[in-house]
């Protein structure tokens, strides 16, 4: 199995069943090693470098969050602005994230038929996280998925379980 690093950021987590029931899964596999960044950084003063010798240990990296206000959540924006180093990009630097296997997972709360150009929001769930999206590209990270769990908030445990073994079938391809 590949050893993968789980970026997880969640402000909100205690109102969440959909991302307990995710987080729970990492934490019972042993080849997954969860970061809650709220966790770990109430105070948001990142330790940027333990971060980037961290990111060097991973074969494959998943970035797991709600939409926040139509967009990543504040400390996840903040987490890569400090962690993600241009000097990753100059010849004879090792760039910790190239050709690494990357998952997004990406709840909210509202209806699929929103997030598109003639929906509510206008824009896709992809558009409002391109920053992140970018960011990833320019670190020549091989991005493999994006999964979005629209209504997330309205889930029923069934419906976690279903979502959770698809996220899984996709892990193991």
């Amino acid at each position: 199995m590949k050893k993968t690093l789980v970026v997880f950021a969640h402000p909100y987590l205690e109102h969440s069943n959909s991302n307990v029931e995710l987080v729970n899964f990492y934490v019972r596999h042993q080849h997954f090693t969860l970061r809650d960044l709220y966790e770990e950084y109430p105070d948001f003063h990142i330790a940027a470098f333990r971060e980037r010798k961290r990111l060097k240990n991973y074969d494959r990296f998943i970035f797991q969050f709600p939409l926040i206000w139509f967009g990543i959540p504040p400390l996840l924006r903040l987490w890569i602005d400090e962690v993600f180093d241009r000097d990753w990009l100059k010849e004879g630097h090792n760039n910790p994230l190239e050709g690494k296997e990357v998952y997004i997972l990406v709840t909210t709360g509202g209806k699929e038929r929103s997030f598109s150009k003639t929906g509510t929001y206008k824009f896709t769930v992809e558009e409002l996280i391109s920053g992140l999206i970018v960011s990833l590209n320019v670190f020549k990270a091989n991005i493999k998925n994006i999964k979005v769990v629209y209504e997330a908030n309205k889930l029923s445990k069934k419906d976690i379980i279903l979502h959770k073994q698809e996220f899984t079938e996709l892990l193991n391809k």
